[in-house]
């Protein structure tokens, strides 16, 4: 099964500061967005070629907290250290298409793939992969784990009118997704296992992995990171 980029994720202290960032590095401000009331967050949205669109995400402070860890590892302590230097590309989520079925893929491999969970915002109905603990997706294997952002979320819109295509898009497209990990090749096994291999580049890297997305827009090549 191959997979597709549906979302690119910044990570952001508030949204605010989360619109600036990729408004200073792309020129575009996003836009619309909304509240997910079952995780305590809220984002921004804007829609890219390609099929695809990014997301400035922030914990919500009008939101009451979840009953438990919110998406995207915002409640862990590497997260919350990272975010106080500011907003950073933290994450990517690859959408399965239909005729698959995500929660009946998980179910075969539950140790492999976290507990897709039902979400809504709006009109928009669809289900996403989230470890139980709230932190983001790694594949273990040869008695190392490899993730840090760079193994993506797996979605499934559950309506034909999500936002990789409702959005407008903006005059900009990913040109490449690119990540540095010190267990790249685990981490490209596991890729290859998920048919999302040959939609992010992986180096082999020591220190602390990084993310980084190069996007084509009217004035050059501008990089999210």
């Amino acid at each position: 099964m191959k997979l597709a980029i549906d979302h690119l994720v910044i990570a952001a202290p508030d949204l605010d500061s989360g619109v600036d960032y990729v408004a200073g590095v792309l020129g575009v401000a996003p836009q619309s967005g909304g509240a997910h009331p079952g995780m305590g967050t809220h984002n921004r949205v804007m829609g890219l070629f390609g099929g695809l669109y990014l997301e400035v995400m922030a914990i919500d402070p009008s939101a009451p907290a979840p009953d438990r860890p919110r998406w995207f590892g915002l409640d862990s302590d590497l997260i919350q250290q990272r975010l106080r230097d500011g907003p950073f590309l933290a994450h990517w989520a690859a959408r399965v298409e239909r005729p698959a079925d995500l929660s009946r893929w998980q179910a075969q491999y539950p140790d492999r793939i976290a507990p897709a969970i039902p979400m809504t915002r709006g009109d928009l109905h669809w289900r996403l992969t989230v470890p139980e603990d709230g932190s983001l997706p790694a594949w273990r294997g040869e008695g190392a784990s490899a993730g840090d952002g760079l193994f993506p979320t797996l979605i499934q819109w559950d309506v034909a009118n999500h936002p990789a295509i409702s959005l407008p898009r903006q005059d900009m497209a990913l040109r490449r997704l690119r990540g540095r990990h010190p267990h790249a090749e685990l981490l490209r096994q596991g890729l290859a296992w998920l048919g999302a291999d040959h939609l992010i580049e992986i180096e082999q890297a020591d220190g602390a992995p990084g993310l980084a997305a190069e996007i084509e827009t009217p004035t050059g090549i501008k990089t999210l990171g």
